[in-house]
């Protein structure tokens, strides 16, 4: 597992029976996490004081309870890049830490790459990966077909002091953007994608990751540039393994490319216990 070490404004203080204690900026939250099975002692003392706690309900969806109401919104950074956090009706506060880990690859290989590097980032959400590849000097593309969360990822670039980078902000489908791209000829040097479980699409067609990865990928290989540096999956859906979005990769890249496959969970620490909490997957191929 990757897990993501080097955050200071996050941490996940303690976890246990079905729920983890968070610690975002000064603001502590307890938010649910089905991957927590285990039972094992709460000791920490802000269990019994966090700012804020989500409960799902029995008939879906959940609710915040607040002891404490922090701010509607506050920043948190790690390293060079600034986060607007707040929480949302679903549990989520607009950032998934574990995600760091990705981004320090990607800013890495832009800054080694010795040429200009233009990236393509789907299904971006409030754009952390868009804000780690401008800052290390890549040009980006950030694609949501969310209004609300590209204008939320554009936020992150103004507190984050990014707004002047080349990032082009699109909402629009995902596919439908990628076939369009290809008939227009732009190409890219490397892919972020973060797809959805689960959706519908614009002609209300349920869409699975599982039965639509494999030709989403294959889709994306037609705006690949001719050396391209990298090609990033992430997935949240269970029962789809880091291996099985390795070896799509590698059946679609290798044969052109050559280059290298890797693929494992990734994760985040928890103080209390030394463990890492498991947090989805992911699979990279790269030059």
């Amino acid at each position: 597992m990757r897990t993501a070490q080097n955050w200071t404004d996050y941490r996940i203080l303690d976890a246990s029976d079905g729920e983890k204690l968070e610690m975002w900026g000064e603001i502590i939250l307890i938010r649910p996490d089905p991957q927590i099975i285990w039972k094992t002692e709460r000791k920490s003392p802000f269990w019994n004081t966090a700012d804020g706690h989500y409960y799902r309900s029995s008939s879906g969806g959940g609710e915040w309870k607040f002891k404490k109401r922090p701010p509607e919104t506050w920043n948190i950074n790690y390293k060079n890049l600034t986060f607007n956090i707040r929480p949302t009706g679903f549990k989520h506060t607009g950032l998934f830490p574990e995600q760091a880990v990705n981004w320090d690859f990607m800013s890495e290989k832009i800054r080694t790459a010795g040429r200009e590097i233009n990236v393509l980032n789907l299904f971006a959400y409030t754009g952390g990966a868009t804000l780690a590849c401008a800052e290390a000097g890549a040009s980006v593309c950030h694609v949501d077909a969310s209004k609300g969360m590209v204008q939320w990822a554009r936020d992150n670039a103004s507190v984050s002091g990014l707004s002047e980078k080349p990032i082009r902000w699109i909402v629009d489908d995902c596919e439908k953007f990628i076939a369009r791209e290809i008939r227009r000829g732009r190409r890219y040097d490397a892919i972020i994608m973060d797809p959805p479980s689960y959706g519908r699409g614009p002609g209300g067609e349920i869409w699975k990751l599982e039965n639509s990865i494999y030709d989403l990928v294959k889709l994306c290989f037609g705006v690949l540039s001719e050396n391209p540096l990298f090609f990033l999956i992430n997935s949240y859906t269970t029962g789809l393994s880091p291996s099985v979005m390795g070896y799509i990769l590698g059946s679609i890249m290798t044969e052109k490319f050559g280059g290298n496959i890797s693929f494992s969970e990734i994760g985040l620490p928890v103080q209390s216990t030394g463990m890492a909490l498991p947090c989805g997957a992911t699979a990279i191929w790269q030059k």
